[in-house]
């Protein structure tokens, strides 16, 4: 009796173990999908609120969120696999050179519009409303160039709210992962077109010098910068640039590493530093 007794308890004891192991499951499957509803902050990124259904949408689209946690968690399972991982987007211990991470301060500093050093939503918007300003763009147009610029913002840095806020070392660790997964790439920038469409007001299609200085205004750059820009950026001499060289200019300043590339000089005066 006593012996039954003993492998009733046992049976018992594994049934709650079991239980108690799905329920735990269970409430950590939950958790990734919480709703957050207070301020949280990683160290250089706030976050106020996170939809879950904004979550559901993103991973309907495929796309990803890359955080300091997430980067810390690839690099651990990296160190502990014996084999290198061939995935687009595995970039632990990579290190870009000087001359790019100068490229990446002086967009963000460009792309920080009220100069507080982050990167905010409103800074996209600001930065839209410039260009948007002279009057170049259509109804449609303008509408579009809106939606793009919000989903660029949602695609690399998530939630749309005030307190999520884009270091430079943000910035630059981010741009490194978009370098690094060839889908992010394809998407990144897409917004240049429609900084062309709003600065060729002659709608030509192409820029002059002076419709180029008009670029270099919005970007919050004076107009002896855009003359000697223009100058080098100029390849053939033709005194305009098209659509697609303005383009190839502006994705090639952030995927090249080489110094000799007429590219430097796309977005303005690199940081020293």
């Amino acid at each position: 009796m006593a012996f039954s007794l003993s492998r009733f308890a046992l049976r018992v004891g594994a049934f709650n173990l079991e239980r108690t192991a799905a329920i735990l499951s269970t409430s950590a499957s939950s958790l990734n999908k919480q709703v957050h509803t207070q301020v949280t902050c990683n160290g250089t990124v706030c976050y106020l609120q996170t939809m879950e259904r904004e979550v559901e949408f993103a991973e309907r689209l495929g796309l990803r969120r890359y955080s300091k946690q997430h980067r810390s968690e690839e690099a651990r399972r990296k160190a502990e696999s014996d084999s290198d991982s061939d995935s687009d987007t595995e970039c632990a211990g990579l290190e870009r050179s000087e001359f790019w991470r100068r490229k990446m301060r002086t967009v963000h500093n460009i792309l920080d519009v009220d100069k507080d050093g982050l990167i905010s939503f409103n800074d996209f918007i600001l930065f839209s409303e410039r260009f948007k300003s002279l009057g170049n763009l259509g109804e449609e147009q303008a509408k579009e160039f809106t939606a793009i610029m919000k989903l660029t913002w949602e695609e690399q840095w998530g939630a749309v709210d005030p307190y999520n806020y884009v270091t430079v070392e943000q910035y630059l660790q981010d741009m490194q992962h978009v370098l690094a997964d060839r889908a992010l790439r394809r998407r990144a920038h897409k917004w240049l077109p429609y900084l062309f469409k709003a600065v060729d007001k002659d709608k030509s299609g192409y820029i002059s010098v002076n419709e180029f200085k008009l670029f270099y205004k919005c970007l919050g750059l004076s107009n002896d910068h855009a003359a000697v820009a223009f100058a080098v950026i100029d390849i053939n001499g033709d005194g305009k640039l098209s659509l697609k060289e303005f383009v190839n200019l502006g994705k090639d300043f952030f995927f090249t590493e080489d110094e000799t590339r007429v590219s430097k000089m796309f977005w303005g005066p690199l940081i020293d530093g």
